[in-house]
């Protein structure tokens, strides 16, 4: 069909399901590959098949709320799912995932990585029979990675308790030899850095904001190809382009929710593409005006 070139083929039946199925369509995550997210997964990827050796190296992706760590995440774990083993003594699961606790303890930091692990444990338990059970049974599992989402909450503890945090860190990648990622806002890259130790093991992988240019262009692109409107949008022209990089501030997760509001805006108007007035009528409030509003109730 001539008029739905502009999707991917993939997603063009989409384009004649009802239409509270074809939003509900719209509002599911989907991947959209970008240099900056190839280049953390390629790394991701080198990590997990790294020989094992006395100082393993380590990844810290840097980037600004909704600025796509947690797909990156997501990503990676979807490739390099649990796996059953059903005819092996246990699940081998080659990537470990967990958030970092709230604060920084290495109890709770051991009780997440068992929590992700299925592990039985009990939460009264000391550290140091948490710490036994994460090094026995990592192994088992055949752990290649472990990730640990959202690090700048060891901030959130006194000094000395940060520092322990980040010995648990240093003690467990040097004994399992495995590579750490972690993921987390800039203030991450500032707590990993306050140990000069682990600042020279972790790798920073920045994940910029998206400016005016040719890539972010590509990356409209991108986007129009998922949205399953029955008309072209052409995102990627002016003056589309500039007001979206306006309204999301250059942050990913930011345009991809701009999108998401202007698309089932403009199924439910009837007008099937995204233009100039359809982005002006959704009420879209950009991050910097969101600080701003709770800042003044504060």
């Amino acid at each position: 069909m001539t008029e739905a070139q502009h999707v991917d083929e993939r997603f063009r039946d989409w384009l004649w399901v009802p239409t509270e199925e074809r939003i509900e369509k719209i509002q599911r995550p989907r991947w959209i590959n970008y240099p900056q997210a190839r280049r953390a997964l390629l790394r991701m990827e080198e990590l997990l098949s790294y020989p094992r050796v006395h100082r393993m190296p380590n990844l810290l992706v840097v980037g600004d709320t909704n600025n796509g760590k947690t797909m990156l995440i997501e990503r990676f774990l979807r490739k390099y799912p649990v796996d059953e083993n059903a005819c092996g003594e246990s699940v081998q699961m080659p990537v470990v995932a967990i958030q970092a606790p709230p604060l920084p303890d290495e109890n709770r930091l051991y009780s997440a990585i068992l929590r992700a692990i299925n592990a039985p444990h009990s939460s009264s338990d000391n550290a140091g029979k948490k710490q036994d059970q994460v090094y026995d049974l990592l192994p088992v599992i055949g752990a290649k990675i472990l990730i640990i989402d959202e690090i700048q909450h060891l901030l959130a503890g006194a000094p000395a308790a940060q520092r322990r945090f980040l010995n648990a860190l240093k003690h467990l990648g040097n004994e399992l030899r495995i590579p750490i990622v972690a993921f987390g806002v800039p203030e991450g890259l500032r707590a990993i850095q306050s140990d000069s130790q682990l600042a020279n093991r972790f790798q920073p992988i920045p994940l910029y904001r998206w400016k005016r240019g040719t890539e972010f262009l590509r990356l409209l692109s991108s986007f129009e190809r998922f949205l399953p409107l029955r008309k072209k949008s052409n995102l990627a022209k002016e003056p589309i382009a500039g007001k979206l990089l306006s309204m999301s501030e250059g942050v990913i997760g930011e345009l991809g929710a701009v999108l998401e509001m202007a698309a089932i805006h403009a199924i439910r108007s009837g007008k099937e593409q995204i233009d100039m007035d359809v982005l002006n009528q959704i009420g879209w409030i950009s991050p910097s005006q969101r600080r701003l509003r709770t800042e003044a109730f504060v």
